[in-house]
């Protein structure tokens, strides 16, 4: 069984940095592609990057240049930096975790990390 769990998440002024964990157990972590995704609410949920086995990472218009995802294969985990910060940045942030490069519907979630960005 592959599990997930977030952590890291609170508030932050705008402006501000942040950095969300992803530890997962379960499965061949240095095998999976690693995906991050936020759902503001009343909003559909949102791709915001992510990192290959190989590592290759790729990320969506509204953070490139902001987010940084990284990985530590020995740690099991993957890593989201958030820096310059927005009031739209706001959201549930999950990661996700797949065999495939992308992230498909038959990756494994985590519950998620509330991020708030509010002065």
């Amino acid at each position: 069984q592959v599990q997930l769990v977030e952590s890291g998440g609170g508030l932050v002024q705008p402006g501000g940095s942040l950095t969300l964990s992803c530890a997962v157990s379960g499965g061949t972590f240095s095998t999976y592609t690693l995906g991050w995704f936020r759902q503001a609410p009343g909003k559909d949920r949102k791709f915001i990057g992510r990192i290959t086995r190989d590592p290759i990472t790729a990320y969506g218009d509204s953070v490139e240049g902001r987010f940084t995802i990284s990985r530590d294969n020995a740690k099991n985990t993957a890593y989201l930096q958030m820096k310059s910060l927005k009031p739209e940045d706001t959201g549930v942030y999950y990661c996700a975790a797949d065999t495939s490069v992308v992230i498909t519907r038959n990756a494994y979630w985590g519950q998620g990390a509330q991020v708030t960005v509010s002065p």
